[in-house]
Formats: C-alpha cells, sequence, structure tokens
C-alpha cells in the first residue's frame, strides 16, 4: 500500500462536475492499494499518516501532525500509485489490487484514519475526478507500507 500525501492550505475534488468533498488545512492523501495488501498494513499506515510529523511548529520544525493542529484529511484512491514503470514507457498496473478488495482496504483505512482525526472527507472510489489543491509548503511525502497479512486485535 502506498500513500503519497501533500500538506495542504486547502484542497476539494470534483466528479461530474460537482464538488464531492473539500478541505481546509490538513493533508490530502492519494492512496495505492497492491495486490497482497491487507487490513492491518491498511491499520498501520493510516496510524503511521495520521501521525506523520509534517507542520511546523513555533521554531518552524516539522514537528506537528494533523492531529496535533486539528487539520482535516481527503483521502482520493490512486492505482496509478501501483504503476510498474521500470521497463520501457508504458505503466503496467499489474501491481495494483484489483477493484473489489481494493475498495474494502481503501474503506478501512479511511475508517482506520478516522479514529484519530475528527474530519476525513472522501473521493468516490474508481470515479473519474479533478482534485483542486494548494500545497502548502510545498511539502509531499510518499509512504509506502510493505505487505501485512492478518487483522489488528
Amino acid at each position: 500500500m502506498k500513500a503519497l500525501i501533500q500538506r495542504v492550505a486547502r484542497a476539494e475534488v470534483q466528479a461530474a462536475g460537482a464538488t464531492v468533498s473539500r478541505i481546509d488545512t490538513g493533508i490530502l492523501i492519494f492512496l495505492g492499494v497492491e495486490k497482497g495488501d491487507g487490513q492491518l498494513g491498511a491499520e498501520l499506515l493510516a496510524g503511521k499518516v495520521a501521525h506523520l510529523r509534517i507542520f511546523e511548529d513555533d521554531d518552524e520544525k516539522m514537528n506537528l501532525s494533523v492531529i496535533d493542529i486539528g487539520g482535516s484529511a481527503l483521502v482520493i484512491s490512486q492505482f496509478t500509485l501501483c504503476a510498474d514503470t521500470r521497463k520501457g514507457r508504458r505503466p503496467s498496473f499489474t501491481n495494483a489490487c484489483d477493484p473489489l478488495p481494493a475498495q474494502g482496504l481503501y474503506m478501512h483505512f479511511v475508517k482506520t484514519l478516522r479514529s484519530y482525526i475528527s474530519r476525513v472527507e472522501m473521493g468516490i472510489f474508481q470515479a473519474a475526478m479533478s482534485v483542486h489543491l494548494v500545497n502548502q509548503g510545498p511539502a509531499t511525502f510518499l509512504i509506502e507500507q510493505p505487505p501485512v497479512r492478518g487483522t489488528a486485535t
């Protein structure tokens, strides 16, 4: 599972010309689910993302998490994060999880993230979307969670 995180001043997602979700200060998360990913991996990744210290404190050091600043999160499914671009010029998506289990893991990630962050918004799974954002910094981080089998207790 992969999460591309952008620290944002604001972000919104539109589908079919209508705004689906919108947040102010917080994080925009593009989530890619790969074959072999499981619920425990989604839970571990959600915890890491929620506690990642990427916001500046009074000394202008990245010491605060989105939880610490009372920020929001917007989670967008993004299967193209799973692309293999090592060979040739056309990306291969064979590493991407099939849609049905990927949607379940996406929802589980969001549910877990909501246990940490009070406001978590979502895009529409498998929809063509337009994402508009103001990246604060800019600050962008890629986190890869290796496949972890099983569920947390």
